[in-house]
């Protein structure tokens, strides 16, 4: 169903990690329900304007970008709220049909809904009789 490998994960988690202009990460929540794959991401402080979802062959890339700067006359007391763009990768399998796919945000969460395509779905073979004919 969904591919969870990136093997510069690791690499890019520890390189964004501490940084106010790169976004630690896009923590998900994946399932399977019936058929469809529902996958919750979170995008806090973003504007739905701000959001891009975008799938190529199997690869879903949800884009997203949170931007704050102070103005002049502003004082700033702490600034730890990662800034900037940042995007997560997925792998799908064959087996989703993402001509389907359908995207909600709310309140900082994204919400994507994917069926489960046909060809996927188990289907009952109906198992033919042969007849064998005597021959003597």
């Amino acid at each position: 169903m969904l591919m969870r490998f990136d093997p510069f994960q690791e690499l890019t988690r520890q390189a964004m990690t501490g940084t106010r202009r790169q976004p630690a990460s896009m923590p998900m929540d994946a399932y399977r329900q019936g058929d469809q794959v529902h996958i919750y991401l979170d995008v806090p402080g973003v504007s739905g304007d701000d959001l891009d979802v975008t799938v190529e062959k199997n690869a879903l890339t949800v884009t997203a970008n949170r931007a704050w700067e102070p103005s002049d006359d502003m004082q700033v007391l702490a600034g730890e709220r990662t800034q900037g763009q940042y995007s997560r990768t997925l792998q799908l399998g064959d087996n989703l049909d993402t001509e389907e796919l359908n995207a909600d945000y709310e309140d900082g969460v994204l919400h994507l809904t994917i069926p489960v395509a046909d060809k996927a779905k188990p289907r009952r073979v109906e198992v033919g009789r042969k007849s064998v004919s005597a021959s003597n």
